[in-house]
């Protein structure tokens, strides 16, 4: 019997209590300090209830737990819903300070009919019965000219011949005009980003003409609301506006928002994807963006009311009452995630779509696969990354986003590593800090 070798064990952020997670038998403990050093020793009066829990195992055993679990996985992932991003036009009509594809071209093109005609005929044959739904990407995908106007209406019409869900992604800078055409469709969701409130926001994100934007956007997300159209509000973060997570909490705890069903948040990391920002020295690591959180949630306890962080499972755990299932592959690209533009290629995932030299094929005017690269990215998991083999918390990170890691590396197959122990400990401190110090988790 040794100890398994996916136990992540730390101790919890200001707290002299202990932490151990094992994500394959997806079990949790908090301990306390003597009870953390009877399990270092094996005392036999801890050891034998956290044998039942896998935290000590026969290897042999685990390896055979784990190829039936990554088996499980994998079959799955074979039926989950599949998520098809469509990209109308890079244009867009904003100047974002951090916009990762301002070196794309970006002129407008009128969509041609066929290009239409083409996507739907490749995803009724690729992608024949499976549950999918479709996101409108960009660029800014709500323009305000005639031309994308008339392409939504054909849009949208397939997807309704096919009863397929909506969702867009937008700036949000033209919701309104949009509203009556999004309510001819089955709306999943609208994505819309604030960055803070009104003056910081408009400083990150202006206008191409360089007027301001806030306004106009709140309005946008009321009339969303109004027309019972789900909103999923993101914030993008880095150093110049973490001060503005409690501000924008408070705006929209004041408008309501936080008390509708149909609103719900998300903060997004600014980061360099496809090239150096002018600004890096604002960029946060991922584990310095989710500290600095941790410290706002702490002096400002409306933020929760607005936004609750995940910190790796541990949200998870404390609403679910137990642990996700093993994470063996956290790369949607090419398994439950493709993304296709208006010029007719095809790509992995948004992350990619639009970057020369990333199209996977094409399906206008005709369809061509790269099929080495195709299986590459299919293939790509915790079993195929190297530098997973032996890491204690593959289970829980997955391996990580492939197009961050090729970015890095050159390789599809390399780690995207996340902290995900540090991330555990602020996050299981965070939401079981009122825990009694012998409490079990999960039992």
């Amino acid at each position: 019997m040794e100890f398994s070798k996916h136990n992540i064990i730390s101790r919890l952020k200001d707290s002299e209590d202990y932490f151990i997670v094992n994500l394959l038998s997806r079990n949790a403990d908090i301990l306390t300090e003597d009870q953390y050093q009877e399990f270092l020793a094996h005392n036999i009066n801890i050891t034998e209830e956290l044998k039942e829990k896998g935290y000590i195992i026969d290897p042999e055993t685990e390896n055979n737990i784990y190829r039936q679990k990554y088996l499980e996985f994998i079959d799955n992932r074979e039926t989950d819903e599949i998520q098809l991003f469509f990209v109308p036009g890079y244009a867009c009509n904003f100047k974002c300070s951090y916009c990762y594809q301002d070196e794309y071209l970006n002129k407008y093109e009128q969509i041609d009919d066929q290009i239409i005609t083409s996507f739907f005929n490749y995803i009724d044959s690729e992608f024949v019965n499976r549950k999918k739904y479709i996101t409108i990407f960009g660029g800014e995908p709500l323009l305000n000219i005639k031309a994308q106007s008339n392409f939504y209406k054909r849009f949208i019409r397939e997807c309704n011949m096919r009863n397929l869900d909506i969702a867009v992604v937008t700036n949000g800078y033209n919701l309104l005009s949009f509203i009556p055409v999004l309510k001819s469709a089955s709306i999943r969701e609208v994505q819309v980003t604030l960055d803070g409130t009104e003056d910081t926001h408009n400083t990150r994100r202006p206008h191409k003409n360089g007027s301001s934007t806030f306004l106009r956007i709140v309005d946008g997300i009321d009339a969303l609301l109004r027309e019972r159209i789900p909103v999923n509000l993101r914030m993008v973060i880095d150093k110049g506006n973490i001060e503005e997570l409690s501000k924008l909490a408070r705006f929209a705890n004041h408008k309501g928002w936080t008390n509708n069903q149909l609103f719900k948040t998300q903060l997004g990391r600014n980061y360099e994807l496809h090239h150096c920002q002018v600004e890096s020295n604002r960029l946060y690591t991922r584990l310095g963006m989710y500290e600095d959180i941790y410290e706002q949630l702490k002096l400002y306890p409306e933020i929760k009311e607005f936004y609750k962080p995940a910190f790796s499972v541990a949200k998870f755990l404390f609403e679910e009452g137990e642990l996700p299932d093993p994470l063996f592959d956290s790369c949607p690209g090419t398994k439950t995630e493709w993304a296709f533009d208006y010029t007719g290629k095809i790509y992995s995932c948004t992350a990619t779509v639009g970057k020369e030299g990333e199209e996977l094929g094409t399906f206008y005017p005709e369809v061509t696969k790269k099929e080495e690269i195709i299986e590459e990215w299919q293939n790509r998991d915790v079993l195929a990354i190297p530098e997973c083999k032996d890491c204690s918390v593959q289970l829980a990170c997955g391996g990580g986003c492939g197009s961050v890691s090729k970015n890095h590396t050159g390789r599809i197959c390399s780690p995207d590593c996340r902290p995900v122990k540090e991330l555990l400990e602020l996050g299981l401190s965070y939401y079981f800090r009122e825990t009694p110090k012998d409490f079990f988790i999960k039992n």
